[in-house]
């Protein structure tokens, strides 16, 4: 089932037709069934048609993950519009950026963030409609948004190069980049998530990550296309995710490493009932073998980790379950994310030369294949740095190959910081504390952190005669920024070391914090 489906609406056209009353998707004592779901999608969207959405034209969504989310998402698929997942942690005004630069024709906004809208309102003057789920004094409810559409399908076509999913990635300048991906980039991936995931119309697939990631809006559309059945987790509990795998029978699910950690914390976890469990996979962040280890003891299954960008469709390379050796001759392997997935190729690249490094050397991870990205959203000069001419997509990753075709990922070359699975770019964070009338310089690198693996630290150099605690930089932050990008401390320092081009050499700032740590990322 799934493998002659060849756009986001054909997934619930097929299985609509095919397993009408089958449940699609669970969300807390919610079900909907594959026939439900599809009336639903098909009225969402005629009342996008009728506010003026078309053809590629594009529909942003922000909230938690639920059952709204896969309505509007295949609304859209149905006219082969483009849903646009904003990223609920961010702080109000880079929500805004992102409604703005999609240019969405409409908004669709979860009662949680009702706040944000309404500080953003004034100031998205491009969006026509704006939807409220659960109502709102001045805009219309979801609920009579979606009753006004015909359950009719509007029988829309999708071209295999059309747009089905932007996502947008922290931009290391500072601005996010709306990431281009096609049916085509999509569908890439569906043979091996038949194949190596397993995926199939018997699958009980956990939704936990957040939708608009890769790995969690495109985990579990890739369940969907094969038929699987979701349950969707709105707010991350690790005591909730324990109990479902045994209520709902769970057979899949994708999570990152902290969330393994913080289950394994969970009171009489080895007690649960896993029995299930055909596969978890993870990936996101680095990982610790102790974490590993446990959670391939505790909860009895296949473990698989996977290494991908928003821009490769998400994951590229895969470690299989029978290379995760805990205890024999093969146990290196559980520092590598494995090897490159079917249908692709990877190169490890010195970024100056352009030519492949030697086995073993440290270069620049470039992947080539269906699943690279349109390209980034009328943003064509972007598109061309990180997409050569013969089509290889730069990762901006340092890794190493070994002899057998494993990938080490090393570094981020772009001395990103991945904190709990999210990323943060330095340049962003930077940018944003330079306005703090006190600050003169400022760096900012990751820092070890138990919970997090890494977390930002603002190492700051102040303005002469000018007082500023820690707390004010802190809450300066975080009024402009997410949460997790926000540095969690500040360290005084005289000056910034520099090379001759001014650039601050990161690695040496680091080097002290990270003294006989490993510092890697996956």
């Amino acid at each position: 089932m799934g493998n002659n489906i060849s756009n986001i609406a054909g997934i619930v056209r097929t299985h609509a037709a095919n397993q009408p009353n089958n449940v699609a998707l669970i969300q807390g004592d919610r079900t909907q069934t594959w026939g439900q779901l599809y009336e639903r999608s098909c009225k969402v969207a005629n009342a996008l048609k009728a506010a003026g959405v078309g053809s590629q034209d594009r529909v942003a969504f922000l909230d938690k993950n639920g059952i709204d989310h896969f309505e509007v998402f295949y609304a859209c698929g149905l006219l082969n519009a483009v849903s646009v997942d904003i990223n609920w942690r961010l702080a109000a005004p880079e929500v805004a950026y992102i409604v703005n630069d999609s240019q969405a024709k409409v908004l669709v906004v979860g009662p949680d963030f009702v706040p944000i809208l309404d500080a953003i309102a004034d100031d998205i003057s491009g969006v026509k409609t704006i939807v409220v789920i659960g109502g709102h004094a001045k805009f219309p409810s979801y609920e009579d948004f979606s009753n006004s559409g015909a359950a009719t399908d509007p029988g829309s076509e999708s071209a295999p190069e059309d747009v089905a999913f932007q996502l947008y990635s922290s931009g290391t300048t500072g601005r996010p980049k709306g990431v281009m991906l096609t049916n085509n980039n999509f569908f890439a991936l569906i043979p091996f998530a038949a194949e190596i995931w397993k995926f199939s119309d018997r699958t009980v697939n956990m939704v936990a990550m957040p939708l608009f990631h890769i790995g969690g809006g495109g985990w579990a559309t890739a369940g969907m296309a094969l038929g699987a059945k979701s349950v969707i987790i709105r707010d991350v509990n690790p005591v909730e995710i324990v109990s479902l795998i045994g209520k709902h029978r769970i057979t899949h699910g994708f999570l990152v490493p902290v969330l393994l950690q913080f289950m394994l914390m969970v009171p009489d976890v080895d007690k649960a009932d896993y029995s299930s469990l055909e596969l978890i996979a993870y990936g996101a962040s680095p990982i610790s073998e102790d974490v590993l280890a446990s959670s391939i003891k505790t909860f009895k299954t296949n473990f698989m980790q996977v290494y991908g960008l928003t821009e490769t469709t998400g994951a590229t390379t895969i470690l299989m379950p029978e290379d995760h050796d805990l205890t024999g001759p093969k146990r290196k392997l559980l520092r590598s994310c494995g090897k490159i997935v079917p249908g692709m190729q990877l190169r490890i690249v010195d970024a100056d030369t352009g030519n492949d490094v030697p086995v073993g050397d440290v270069g620049e991870v470039w992947v080539k294949g269906g699943q690279v990205m349109k390209g980034y959203w009328n943003m064509p000069e972007e598109t061309a740095k990180s997409i050569n001419s013969d089509g290889w997509f730069k990762t901006g990753d340092a890794a190493y190959l070994d002899e057998d075709g494993y990938v080490y990922i090393f570094d981020r070359v772009k001395d990103m910081i991945v904190s709990g699975g999210e990323n943060v770019y330095p340049a962003e964070v930077e940018n944003a504390l330079m306005g703090h009338p006190a600050i003169a310089d400022v760096a900012v690198i990751g820092v070890p952190d138990e919970k997090w693996g890494e977390v930002p630290m603002a190492m700051v150099v102040r303005k002469p005669d000018v007082a500023v605690t820690e707390d004010e930089i802190v809450s300066f932050a975080k009024e402009r920024l997410a949460g997790f990008k926000c540095p969690k401390t500040v360290t005084w320092i005289d000056a910034l070391p520099r090379n001759p081009s001014g650039k601050i050499l990161k690695k040496d700032l680091r080097a002290p914090y990270w003294e006989g740590r490993t510092r890697k990322v996956n």
